[in-house]
């Protein structure tokens, strides 16, 4: 079973790497889900661009976590947070932004 301290050390020991990956893979995923809603792409591709990139995104926020738990207050742990939250705020937009604005401007048939 893993342990939170085993996963913490992990991630602080190969700090590098795991922002190398998850930095492109935030603003990468992010850029993707709002091209697709610009393109009005259908409801269920950009739900599923949106979750991968929350993903990616919490993922970086407990990383970040587990510097704030050992006392690390830096620049970066700061950069890192603000660049996380942000890609979740904005996926998180996007789809209510998306949901409200396919309800209101989808066809109504029958009429």
């Amino acid at each position: 079973m893993l342990e939170f301290n085993t996963l913490a050390e992990f991630s602080r020991s190969n700090c590098i790497a795991i922002c190398a990956f998850l930095v492109p893979a935030n603003l990468i995923a992010t850029l993707l889900t709002m091209i697709l809603a610009v393109l009005r792409r259908p409801s269920d591709q950009i739900w599923q661009s949106a979750r991968i990139a929350c993903i990616f995104a919490f993922v970086m926020v407990l990383h970040v976590y587990s510097w704030f738990a050992v006392g690390v207050v830096m620049a970066p742990t700061f950069i890192l947070l603000s660049l996380a939250v942000t890609c979740l705020s904005i996926n998180l937009g996007i789809t209510i932004w998306q949901r409200r604005y396919i309800n209101i401007n989808a066809p109504r048939f029958g009429r």
